[in-house]
């Protein structure tokens, strides 16, 4: 990977950049859009994760490229970018919204969006939300798509028995003109994290398939009414989803990270993937020698030569220098971070040091722009932040 990094240093000084950076490889996003194609059947909808993602002008090249139009959203705001540029969009939500925010949603986003025909799925993790979202329904005359939340594992909320499944899809059957059942979202994000000498990854997807599967069994045989060939059964999410590629009872599968693959995405399932995230920095100083204050003749004990870096104490692990490293003795700086490399290591003030995101979804809103980074060139994109 030196070499690799050597090249990006030598593009980002022709480039003349000169502040912290963060960097798209579209080479390598582009091999990484390839094993999408090639692990998804035809079968399955493919869900782009807008909060993995960051950027519309990201989102806008990845659904061309994959030729979708489904999106998963997390933040009420979204929305609206997502409208403006999808007018037709399938969109999901991640999470159950506050009645105030689906009232938000009603009285001004959708209808500040006139030329929108996009399909909005509210997730519905209880009871009582449904209820809440009913009364909003009736007062507005409005007709809400209802995605019902199941618990097939992760224990983070939603439905976990088929009697209360049962009670909301009563609801939804009695209410007709207002409430429509588009389907249920599933995420199993604790497949894979359950230690092997309990459960292993197999067994632990396999339960969590076993689950979502009673859940459809459920529907078609006590409220045949409301099972249709369109209902949305979503799940997966970066880590499970080549298991879910291999083979699923869901039809609609979430994915956002893993085409950037940070750091928390280095998982055996996803070995198939290259990181293409990068933050650069400018290096500030170079010393010799580390001097901690406070140490004083101590501090000869410490070998290794010093980087001062343009900001730092981000969401992200150096890797280049090779052995960079921050200093747990100094301690972290968002200003001027202190970067210890071997010494003899062949690099300078005003190269650039690359760090490799541990996320993607909140290093990349710390940026105005992300730069698409091919063949030597730059491509400025806005972020959410902008």
């Amino acid at each position: 990977m030196s070499e690799y990094f050597q090249k990006l240093n030598t593009a980002l000084q022709r480039a003349n950049f000169a502040l912290p950076t963060l960097i798209i490889d579209q080479e390598r996003l582009d091999q990484n859009l390839a094993q999408v194609k090639k692990m998804l059947t035809a079968q399955a909808h493919r869900r782009l994760v807008v909060k993995s993602l960051g950027s519309m002008a990201l989102i806008k090249y990845i659904a061309n490229e994959l030729n979708c139009h489904h999106f998963m959203v997390f933040h009420l705001p979204h929305i609206a970018l997502i409208l403006e540029s999808f007018p037709h969009a399938d969109i999901l939500f991640g999470k159950p919204m506050p009645i105030a925010a689906v009232r938000t949603y009603y009285e001004q986003i959708q209808t500040g969006s006139q030329k929108s025909n996009a399909q909005i799925q509210w997730l519905i993790d209880s009871k009582a939300r449904l209820e809440q979202y009913l009364v909003l329904a009736q007062m507005m005359n409005l007709r809400i798509l209802v995605n019902i939340e199941i618990d097939i594992g992760l224990h983070r909320g939603g439905i976990q028995n088929l009697a209360e499944f049962k009670s909301l899809l009563k609801l939804i059957e009695e209410n007709p003109q207002h409430l429509y059942l588009s389907g249920y979202m599933g995420y199993d994000a604790h497949v894979g994290k359950i230690p092997k000498m309990i459960q292993s990854v197999a067994q632990s997807y396999q339960q969590s398939q076993q689950l979502y599967q009673q859940y459809i069994t459920c529907l078609k045989h006590d409220f045949p009414t409301l099972y249709h060939a369109a209902l949305c059964f979503n799940g997966a999410g970066s880590p499970t989803f080549s298991l879910h590629a291999t083979q699923s009872v869901c039809n609609d599968l979430s994915f956002g990270s893993m085409l950037l693959k940070p750091t928390d995405f280095d998982l055996p399932t996803l070995e198939h993937f290259q990181p293409a995230l990068w933050i650069v920095a400018p290096i500030l100083k170079k010393l010799t020698t580390t001097q901690i204050p406070g140490l004083g003749a101590l501090n000869r004990l410490i070998s290794k030569e010093a980087l001062f870096v343009y900001g730092g104490h981000w969401m992200a692990e150096y890797v280049y220098p090779e052995g960079a490293k921050t200093n747990a003795l100094y301690g972290r700086s968002s200003n001027q971070e202190l970067v210890n490399i071997p010494t003899s290591t062949a690099i300078e003030v005003d190269d650039f040091v690359v760090l490799r995101p541990t996320q993607s979804e909140v290093v990349i809103n710390q940026f105005e722009h992300v730069y698409l980074y091919h063949q030597r060139t730059f491509t400025p994109w806005e972020t959410f932040r902008s």
